[in-house]
């Protein structure tokens, strides 16, 4: 494009919009540690904004802002679309339900752990899996001793379900 049709303001903006993050449609159930983060992550975000905020000629700033700004607007909604669930303390469950910590064995004889929780606390560097994930589906509602069928791209795997704790 020829520099005669590009207005100015269309370069110092670049980089300024930012798609919104998708809110997912399932109710945001969240265990008191995801509320934490959730609330960590506001405050962060709007210790961030703060510092940004006056850096209004450094394009770099400018840009971070927005970002900051999108994700802040998220984190907010997801805030008020909470919906804690607490933890039962010294209490064993019979089956698995958000939640719980599930210690399954798989067809090798390996045992994983895995607990179920909100979607916007869910990673999987940490064991933590969402409740709408197709691991959580195929072990919610189940109790020790079942054993149920995960069905995953990589191929179905069989885990049968050692042990559950909250």
């Amino acid at each position: 494009m020829s520099r005669g049709f590009v207005k100015e303001d269309d370069l110092e903006l670049a980089g300024t919009d930012v798609p919104e993050r998708p809110i997912s449609e399932l109710p945001n159930y969240v265990t008191p540690d995801g509320l934490k983060q959730l609330k960590a992550t506001e405050e962060s975000l709007l210790n961030e904004r703060e510092l940004l905020a006056p850096q209004k000629e450094d394009q770099t700033a400018v840009q971070r802002l927005a970002m900051v700004d999108r994700d802040l607007r998220y984190i907010q909604v997801r805030l008020e679309q909470a919906i804690l669930v607490e933890i039962p303390k010294n209490q064993t469950p019979s089956n698995v339900v958000f939640g719980t910590t599930v210690t399954v064995e798989d067809d090798e004889g390996e045992q994983h752990h895995f607990q179920i929780v909100g979607e916007d606390e869910a990673d999987i560097a940490l064991n933590t899996v969402s409740f709408a994930s197709p691991l959580a589906k195929a072990l919610i509602g189940h109790k020790v001793g079942d054993s149920v069928r995960w069905k995953r791209p990589a191929g179905d795997l069989n885990l049968e379900i050692i042990h559950i704790t909250y």
